[in-house]
């Protein structure tokens, strides 16, 4: 089996600050380390069920050189080799060679999720609300449609229970998911203590690789439109011109249109390799 593993620091039991997910901050090492050890978890638990090549990848935009560059090089487990400073939702390596599974560990809910721990739907842009076709996603939807675009489902994810809800909604029952904490506000939780956490991610992932078509790739219906709510109007004229994308702006929103997901993200995303 060859397994990718996405990740994120948001999701992770003992993290529910900006403070511990942001690079150079004082609580900033604590979480790495925090992180690094689920990742670890997930490695062992795609090792136990037969995994022959994990390749992780850090997602996590921690800002400057930390930005997907923030996991533990010498405290990471030896099961696997790891992608850090990629630009966001570019890895395709292992997807375009045929990987058979995805595990998403660290995950947080959408934006707006008001029990959601450190919410948001991709920090670094300029909307509020994503949708591909009908569905309303967060960051666990563009991982599972660039995964989808490729034939590999999603078959865990870790993370809060709002995120691990949403994730059951958008990817279907089959889905294995591993609560390590329960979002009170955005910025606390009641908390799995991390020890028990890893036990618990570690067997999550060994319990989904068992079935690897309990989740059909996520591939959201030919023609996509990917439609996004941008924050302020004046950041509508940034789409202006780009085939493929119209703006609305008595909404306030921008459409992307093409024959296939890929295709129309990579109209509106910023982002390239």
């Amino acid at each position: 089996m060859k397994i990718l593993i996405m990740t994120d620091m948001e999701g992770v039991s003992g993290i529910v600050t900006w403070g511990q997910v942001t690079g150079g901050a004082p609580m900033y090492e604590e979480g790495r380390k925090l992180y690094t050890a689920e990742v670890n978890a997930a490695v062992r638990g795609a090792q136990r069920a037969g995994a022959e090549e994990i390749v992780v990848v850090d997602c996590h935009g921690a800002g400057g050189d930390w930005s997907f560059n923030s996991l533990i090089p010498e405290a990471l487990a030896e099961g696997c080799t790891w992608v850090a400073h990629h630009p966001w939702s570019r890895y395709t390596e292992l997807l375009e060679q045929g990987a058979d599974a995805c595990l998403l560990v660290g995950m947080h809910a959408r934006n707006n999720t008001a029990d959601g721990v450190l919410s948001h739907t991709i920090s670094t842009v300029k909307w509020h609300n994503l949708w591909f076709n009908d569905d309303l996603v967060g960051e666990v939807g563009v991982n599972a449609a660039l995964c989808g675009h490729f034939g590999c489902p999603i078959l865990l994810v870790t993370g809060d229970e709002a995120v691990c809800r949403e994730s059951a909604a958008l990817l279907g029952g089959g889905l294995t998911t591993v609560a390590v904490k329960r979002g009170l506000t955005r910025y606390s939780a009641r908390q799995i203590p991390p020890r028990r956490a890893r036990e618990m991610i570690e067997a999550g992932a060994y319990q989904a690789l068992q079935r690897l078509d309990a989740v059909a790739p996520y591939q959201p219906a030919a023609p996509v439109t990917i439609s996004i709510e941008i924050d302020k109007v004046e950041k509508m004229a940034d789409f202006q011109g780009k085939a493929g994308v119209e703006l609305d702006y008595d909404a306030q929103k921008v459409h992307s249109r093409a024959e296939s997901w890929l295709e129309a993200w990579d109209q509106i995303w910023h982002w390239q390799v």
